[in-house]
């Protein structure tokens, strides 16, 4: 059979071109690689089944999905973008890749529009975590526990998310009403890695730092044995934990392990095998136990996760944690730098370093209590109260910590008066002991009793009322009435006591009121002293004959006899052993000479008689730098010889001293002379 021409060739190629593929063929095809993971291929069957079936809804959805699953967000949003024209909804997917590109505000406002489906509503919820809005993300999640969806990765987000929105204590609740076991036997059933490092945290959260410590080795064991059953190296195993590591350390920090602490922060920095968000946990962290110590060489490493910006006001943190950290996280980093820059009386710094985390931080208190420290550290006191008493006139419902903080700079700098208005205004511890018992001290110093009286007599009424199981209405009863007797209100302290004896029976406080009872009614003093108890070996005393005496009198020691004694013993006694006075070699007692110099142990160049030696004008040599002759060193050695031997022989013979040789003219002086 004779080939083809070229001419018949390209219309067979044609005609085969024109010949329309099936599109179920194409879907079919279309499926298999998004099954196998196949993303990039099934983007270029998605193009395909566009273009013979131009604005197929499934077509347009599978090509964005690809997209996003192969982290190519920007041509989803591209193709989402071309497809708008179209009447399909993709604003969940558009949203998606906002979120992916942390334009998290654009990505709420898209969902805001949308029906609240489980997708929906998980996606919403990740978004409120990342912008730090917890209650807001609860929210969310219990919307969605609503749809009853069984997802342990729901159930691991709604732990995270109830532990950064500082409801721990519910976390309990909230996993038993969804049947999970948070016991480390159940975890370790479960071999969850997430749930239980998640479950550890709430743990923290809760002061139960053991139970903590044994979940985190329990999820530190899990994951090690995951990432090696997938052939992960040892480094790599390290990287990855490296969360479970940082929190462990933490544990051991709050445990008051610091050296344990300290050396897994340490390790952890100087290999930089961890994650950006667990290094800088860990720098902050390392920092903190460091304290003022190195200050430049903890401010040079928070420095390196802070981004560098022209302008103070634009505070930002590296690109790789600005969306990582938790605020909490972020605000411990911040204050960890203000403070280390007050270390380092780099005070301006500081100053720019506030007011940028004041734009930052609106809604939060910690940039106005680092603005109050730094003018504190200037001693700029006036300023400071200023600054936190405004905050708290502004916002009083978010203003305990700054109310406290204002108290305790006023106290320091003994303004009594505004640390004790500060302390009135925090409600919810009026109560407390430590509160009462600081009100109390700061009305005492202002010289106010019945200020002082009164906060007393409220923490009374609160506990009275009170149907808490730690209740300490006898502690401040007792405490009450100790103050009111030592200030002379005796009715106010009988009363306290007798509601004491009545209440608790309590024999300190029945020993009080007889004797408070006793200044003020005699016939109460008598009634109840028939109620205590009486004192072993008081039976025999008479107590009648005891008051009818004249009182206790003074008793004189009698002083011992003298006993004869005798002339000669007397005399024995008044001698006095007298011992030879022990004099140095050589020394003539009849001939001491001159006394000693005074300054004798003193340096020669501190005595009175120092003289420094001069310079010999004759040894200066004429020449080259450093050169000297042979000629003159021996006559300088040789004269200096002979004023030494001259020296000593008039010593010898204390003769009068030799007058000095007359130095040599110069060659000047000769020739003068030469000429005369």
């Amino acid at each position: 059979m004779p080939p083809k021409s070229k001419a018949a060739a390209a219309a067979a190629a044609a005609a085969s071109a024109a010949q329309p593929v099936a599109v179920e063929d194409l879907f079919t095809a279309l499926h298999r690689h998004i099954e196998a993971g196949e993303f990039p291929q099934a983007v270029k069957v998605a193009d395909q089944v566009l273009s013979v079936a131009p604005g197929d809804e499934d077509a347009v959805r599978c090509k964005v999905v690809a997209h996003i699953k192969s982290d190519a967000t920007e041509k989803a949003l591209a193709a989402i973008l071309a497809a708008e024209r179209l009447p399909i909804d993709l604003s969940y997917y558009k949203a998606y890749c906002y979120y992916r590109q942390n334009k998290l505000q654009e990505a709420l406002e898209l969902l805001k529009g949308q029906e609240e489906t489980p997708s929906v509503l998980q996606l919403e919820s990740q978004i409120y975590y990342r912008l730090g809005r917890m209650n807001d993300c609860m929210n969310s999640y219990e919307k969605l526990q609503k749809f009853k969806v069984e997802s342990m990765d729901l159930k691991i987000n709604i732990i995270a998310a109830l532990v950064a929105a500082g409801r721990a204590s519910e976390v309990q609740a909230t996993m038993k009403a969804q049947k999970v076991d948070l016991s480390t036997r159940a975890l370790r059933d479960a071999r969850s890695f997430e749930l239980a490092y998640n479950s550890a945290c709430s743990l923290i959260e809760n002061k139960k730092y053991s139970e903590a410590k044994e979940q985190l080795d329990l999820a530190k064991r899990i994951g090690k044995e995951e990432l090696m059953v997938e052939d992960y190296g040892d480094d790599e195993i390290e990287y990855e934990l490296a969360p479970v590591s940082a929190q462990l350390a933490y544990v051991q920090q709050l445990q008051g392990q610091t050296q344990e602490a300290m050396e897994t922060y340490t390790n952890m920095t100087n290999r930089n095998l961890a994650d950006p968000s667990s290094l800088a946990v860990a720098t902050t962290n390392l920092i903190s136990l460091k304290g003022t110590k190195d200050a430049a060489d903890s401010l040079r490493k928070l420095g390196r996760l802070i981004e560098k910006s022209t302008t103070p006001s634009q505070l930002q943190l590296i690109e790789s944690l600005e969306f990582k950290l938790s605020p909490r996280q972020k605000q411990a980093l911040y204050s960890a730098h203000v403070l280390l820059l007050l270390h380092a009386n780099k005070i301006d710094q500081a100053h720019e370093f506030v007011s940028g985390l004041l734009g930052m931080f609106q809604d939060h208190t910690f940039p106005v209590l680092l603005q109050a420290a730094v003018h504190v550290r200037e001693k700029k006191i006036q300023k400071a109260e200023e600054i936190l008493g405004r905050y708290a006139e502004k916002r009083p419902a978010n203003s305990k910590g700054v109310l406290l903080a204002l108290a305790q700079i006023a106290a320091s700098a003994n303004h009594f008066q505004i640390a004790a208005d500060s302390l009135s205004k925090i409600a919810d511890i009026q109560h407390m002991p430590a509160t009462v018992a600081t009100l109390v001290a700061l009305k005492e110093r202002l010289g106010d009793s019945n200020g002082a009286s009164s906060v007393l007599d409220s923490a009374i009424l609160w506990w009275k009322n009170s149907m808490t199981e730690d209740n300490k209405l006898d502690v401040f009863m007792r405490e009450a009435a100790t103050f009111k007797l030592n200030h002379g209100r005796d009715e106010e302290a009988c009363q306290l006591y007798e509601e004491l004896v009545k209440s608790f029976g309590s024999t300190e406080a029945l020993a009080g009121l007889v004797a408070t009872s006793a200044r003020t009614n005699i016939e109460k003093a008598e009634q109840y002293e028939k109620k205590l108890k009486p004192l072993p070996g008081l039976k025999g005393i008479n107590v009648e004959s005891l008051e009818k005496t004249s009182g206790a009198r003074v008793f004189e020691v009698p002083k011992p006899m003298e006993e004869d004694v005798t002339d000669e013993v007397k005399k024995q006694k008044a001698k006095k052993r007298k011992r030879k006075p022990r004099y140095p070699k050589g020394f003539d007692p009849a001939n001491p000479g001159p006394p000693p110099d005074p300054e004798r142990w003193l340096p020669k160049r501190e005595r009175s008689s120092y003289r420094p030696k001069r310079k010999d004008k004759r040894a200066q040599v004429r020449g080259a730098q450093g050169a000297v002759t042979r000629d003159k060193h021996d006559t300088l050695g040789a004269s200096s010889a002979n004023a030494s031997s001259s020296s000593k022989a008039s010593q010898a013979t204390k003769a009068p001293a030799a007058a000095p040789e007359q130095p040599k003219g110069s060659n000047k002086s000769r020739k003068k002379k030469s000429r005369s």
